[in-house]
C-alpha cells in the first residue's frame, strides 16, 4: 500500500501506540487518506448498499459457527439464554454504522473494545481478517451488480468501502494487540513479582539449592545464598567443591559419582568460609533421569550442620558423660568395655581388666556435712584418680559414690590390677578436704578380668561388684573376683537389681502402726512403714533394703511413692468417717531432692486431703547434715498446715537449740528408753525430762517401743500423750489396721 513505509508513518505509528485511542483513530485516519468526500459518497449510497444484510449477517454467524473457537462461544451465549436473531439484528446495525463513514474517536474506541473482547473469548485474528473479508465480498458484489449506483462512481464507492473496512480491521487489531500487549504485561509482572518473591524467599532460606544440566554440564539454577557460602565457584557442577576441605573432597566426589548412576545420596563434609572458618555441610544429590533412564539433571540442596552437628555432640556429650565429675557415665562406659572385648577377641594375648571402687565413709560425709560438700569430694576423688591411669584407660563414675575402670589391652592383668589397686589405695591415704575440714575416706576395690571371669560386659560386671561388696567389713580394701566369694554378695547384687524394679513392677506395700491417745485407749493416727513384697524372697522388711536405696539414690522415687500411697490411704479412711493423721519418715535425701515442698502440695490438693491429716517424722540426726537447708523446708511444709515430728529423740543431733528454731508440733522418745523403763529408774527420769521438756515448749509426746501394760501405765502417769509398740499392735495392712480401730 502507497506510504505505508514512510517514516512519516512510522513515527505515527510510535506515537498512537503510546497515546490514547483518540491519537491511535487520527493516525489511521491520516494513513488512509479519509477525504470528506468519501464520506458524502458513502452516504448517498448508504440506503442502497444495505440491501441484503439481512441475508448478509445470517452467513455471517454461519461462518462463525464453523471455527470452534467463535461456535463455542456462541454456543455458551445461547446456553445462557442468548439468541443468535438478536446478534445478527446488531450485526445489521452495526453494517449501517459502517456505512455511515463514521470516523471519529469514539467509533475507533468501539472497535478497539470489541478486538479486546476477542481476545478475552480467545477468537484469533485470522477469524477476525476472515470475518472482514465477508464484508468486503459482500460489499464489493453488492456495488458491482447493483443497477441503483451510477456506473462513474462504482470505483471510488468500492475504494472507499475498502479504505474503511481496512480501518476498522486494523483498529480492531489493534485493539486485539493493545489487549494482548497488556495481557502480557501483566502476566511478565506477575512473574517478575513471583520471581523477586522466590528470590527472596531463597535468599533467607539458609539451604544452598541449585540444578545441574548433565549433558552439558552446566548449573540451570543456583540460589542467591551460594554467594554467602562459597562465592568463588558456583558455576561448577558441584557448588563449593573446591572450598571443600581436602580431607572430604573424595567422599564428596564419590557421592556425585553414585548420582550420576541415578542413586538419590547424602553426603556430609566441612566447607571453608571466605572468612576463614571451617562449618560442616550436608549436599544431597537427587537425580532425574529420561524416559530411557538416563540421568539428564541432578537437583541439590547444601545446608549448614554446623550447629546440629554441635548440638548431637553435646546431647551425645550429656547422655554419656557424668555432669558433675565430666567422666564417663555408665552407658559410656559399658560401650567402650563392649569394645576392649571385641578387641581381645581378636588378639588372644589381650585381657581387658574391670575395677569397681565403692567409695568407704563417703555416706557419713554426705550426710553429715550436706550434698554440696559430698559433690566437692567426688570431684577430688576424680582428679586423684585420673593421675593414675594411662590415656587409654577409662574412669566413670556409675552413679553415687560408685566408680569404674576399664584397663584394655592388658598383657597381664592381673599384676596391671594389682598395681593399679595398690595405687589407689595410696592415693587415699591423704586427707581430703572442705571447708578446712579434713576428711578421710577410704576406697573398697572389686575387680574381674576376661576373659578369665567371663566375656559378656554383664558377667564382668557382675563379678567385679561381687568381688567389691566382699571386701566390705573386711580389712582387705582389693579383692580379685573368684567363684568362692562370700556367696552373699551375689544376693547383694541381685536385691540391689531387683529394687531398681520393684516401683516399676509395684512389689511395695505399706503396714500402718497404730499411734494409740494413752487416755483414751484409741486409735488417734497411723504410722506409714514400707514393705517390700520381693516375688521370690517374700516380705522383705525395711532394715534389709532402706540402705540400699540410700546408697543406690532410689531413695527419693520411693519415698514420693510411700506420701502419695499413705495420703491416698488417709482419704480413704476418712471418707469412711475416721480422721486418721499419718506419719512418714523423711531421710536426708528426701530434702536434697528438688521440689518436695511442691511435690506434698500437689498430692494434698490432688487427692482433696486436709494438711493436718499428714505427719511428717525426721530424726534428729538428719539436722546435722544441712540444718539450714532443711529448717526452710520444714518451715514450708508446716505452712501448709502438716504436722512436723522429731523421731528417736534423745539419741541423735546433741544441741538442743533446733527444737526453738524448728516448726515442730511432736516430739517422739526413742524406743530405748521407753522398752526398759519399768525396770530402769534412769530410762524413767529421762522420759519424764523429756515429756517435761516437750509440754513446757507446746509440744505433744509420743512414746514408741512400748511393750507391755505397765509400761503403758507408767507413760500415762508421767503425762505422756501417745505411744506406739507391739503391746498395742504391730505393723498391720491397711484392711487390717482399720478392724484393729473399730475394735478400739
Amino acid at each position: 500500500m502507497p506510504g505505508f513505509h514512510n517514516s512519516e508513518y512510522n513515527q505515527a505509528e510510535k506515537t498512537a501506540r503510546a497515546s490514547s485511542p483518540d491519537a491511535i483513530n487520527r493516525t489511521f485516519n491520516k494513513f488512509l487518506h479519509l477525504q470528506d468526500d468519501d464520506r458524502t459518497l458513502l452516504l448517498k449510497y448508504q440506503q442502497t448498499l444495505m440491501k441484503g444484510a439481512d441475508v448478509f449477517a445470517t452467513v455471517f454467524y454461519d461462518y462463525l459457527m464453523t471455527s470452534s473457537a467463535t461456535s463455542q462461544v456462541l454456543t455458551d451465549f445461547q446456553s445462557k439464554g442468548g439468541k443468535i436473531s438478536h446478534l445478527v439484528n446488531k450485526q445489521i446495525q452495526h453494517l449501517f454504522g459502517f456505512l455511515s463513514g463514521q470516523t471519529d474517536s469514539k467509533s475507533a474506541q468501539r472497535m478497539m473494545h470489541i478486538g479486546s473482547v476477542h481476545l478475552q473469548y480467545r477468537i484469533e485474528p485470522v477469524w477476525i481478517m476472515g470475518a472482514y473479508k465477508l464484508y468486503l465480498d459482500h460489499l464489493q458484489a453488492n456495488i458491482r451488480n447493483n443497477p441503483k449506483i451510477d456506473d462513474k462512481d462504482r470505483v471510488s464507492l468500492e475504494n472507499t468501502i475498502t479504505t474503511l473496512l481496512f480501518r476498522d480491521m486494523g483498529l480492531m487489531l489493534e485493539g486485539y494487540w493493545d489487549a494482548n500487549t497488556l495481557a502480557l504485561s501483566r502476566q511478565k509482572q506477575k512473574v517478575t513479582s513471583l520471581k523477586n518473591q522466590m528470590t527472596s524467599l531463597l535468599k533467607n532460606i539458609p539451604q544452598l539449592l541449585w540444578s545441574i544440566d548433565i549433558i552439558h554440564n552446566k548449573p540451570l539454577y543456583v540460589s542467591p545464598t551460594s554467594k554467602d557460602i562459597c562465592g568463588m565457584d558456583i558455576d561448577s557442577p558441584i557448588p563449593c567443591l573446591s572450598w571443600t576441605v581436602p580431607e572430604d573432597k573424595p567422599k564428596v566426589l564419590n557421592a556425585w559419582q553414585s548420582a550420576l548412576q541415578g542413586e538419590t545420596v547424602e553426603v556430609e563434609s566441612r566447607v571453608a568460609q571466605p572468612n576463614g572458618e571451617r562449618r560442616w555441610f550436608r549436599r544431597i544429590f537427587y537425580p532425574y533421569c529420561d524416559s530411557s533412564g538416563k540421568v539428564i539433571r541432578v537437583d541439590g540442596l547444601m545446608e549448614d550442620t554446623t550447629e546440629a552437628k554441635a548440638t548431637f555432640e553435646r546431647l551425645n556429650m550429656l547422655a554419656t558423660t557424668d555432669s558433675l565429675t565430666g567422666l564417663t557415665n555408665r552407658t559410656l562406659f559399658h560401650d567402650r568395655l563392649s569394645q576392649a572385648i571385641q578387641g581381645a577377641k581378636r588378639h588372644n594375648d589381650y585381657q581387658v581388666v574391670v575395677m569397681l571402687i565403692d567409695l568407704d565413709r563417703f555416706k557419713e560425709i554426705n550426710d553429715t556435712l550436706g550434698h554440696h560438700a559430698g559433690d566437692e569430694i567426688l570431684v577430688s576423688v576424680t582428679m586423684r584418680l585420673q593421675t593414675l591411669l594411662r590415656s587409654a584407660d577409662t574412669l566413670a563414675r556409675l552413679g553415687g559414690d560408685e566408680f569404674a575402670i576399664l584397663l584394655p589391652d592388658t598383657f597381664d592383668g592381673r599384676q596391671t590390677a594389682i598395681k593399679i589397686a595398690e595405687k589407689i589405695q595410696q592415693a587415699f591415704v591423704k586427707p581430703f578436704y572442705y571447708n578446712d575440714i579434713e576428711l578421710f575416706l577410704g576406697a573398697s576395690i572389686g575387680i574381674a578380668m576376661y576373659p578369665e571371669h567371663g566375656d559378656t560386659v554383664t558377667t564382668l560386671m557382675s563379678h567385679a561388684d561381687v568381688a567389691m561388696y566382699s571386701t566390705k567389713g573386711t580389712e582387705i580394701s582389693y579383692k580379685i573376683y573368684h567363684s568362692e566369694l562370700n556367696p552373699n554378695a551375689h544376693q547383694h547384687l541381685q536385691l540391689s537389681s531387683d529394687l531398681r524394679h520393684a516401683l516399676k513392677r509395684n512389689e511395695f506395700i505399706l503396714h500402718y502402726q497404730p499411734k494409740i491417745d494413752l487416755k483414751s485407749n484409741t486409735v488417734m493416727g497411723a504410722e506409714a512403714l514400707i514393705r517390700w513384697h520381693h516375688p521370690t524372697l517374700g516380705l522383705v522388711p525395711p532394715d534389709d533394703f532402706i540402705s540400699l536405696a540410700e546408697r543406690t539414690g532410689l531413695i527419693i522415687p520411693i519415698t514420693e511413692w510411700v506420701i502419695e500411697n499413705a495420703l491416698l490411704q488417709s482419704k480413704v479412711w476418712l471418707d469412711a468417717g475416721y480422721q486418721f493423721c499419718v506419719a512418714i519418715n523423711l531421710s536426708v535425701r528426701s530434702f536434697q531432692s528438688n521440689g518436695l515442698v511442691e511435690k506434698i502440695a500437689h498430692m494434698l490438693k490432688k487427692i482433696a486431703l486436709p494438711a493436718n491429716l499428714l505427719e511428717i517424722e525426721i530424726t534428729e540426726n538428719i539436722l546435722i547434715s544441712d540444718i539450714n537447708n532443711i529448717s526452710t523446708i520444714l518451715k514450708k511444709i508446716s505452712a501448709l498446715g502438716v504436722t512436723i515430728t522429731i523421731d528417736d529423740f534423745g539419741t541423735g543431733y546433741s544441741s538442743l537449740a533446733y527444737l526453738k528454731t524448728l516448726p515442730l508440733d511432736t516430739l517422739k522418745i526413742d524406743k530405748s528408753f521407753v522398752m526398759d523403763m519399768a525396770n530402769d529408774a534412769n530410762d524413767v527420769v529421762i522420759v519424764r525430762s523429756t515429756i517435761d521438756l516437750a509440754h513446757n515448749l507446746g509440744f505433744d509426746i509420743v512414746a514408741e517401743g512400748i511393750e507391755n501394760a505397765e509400761t503403758a501405765e507408767l507413760l500415762l502417769d508421767l503425762g505422756c500423750n501417745a505411744g506406739q509398740g507391739y503391746y498395742f499392735s504391730e505393723p498391720k495392712p491397711a484392711e487390717d489396721f482399720l478392724d484393729y480401730a473399730q475394735m478400739n
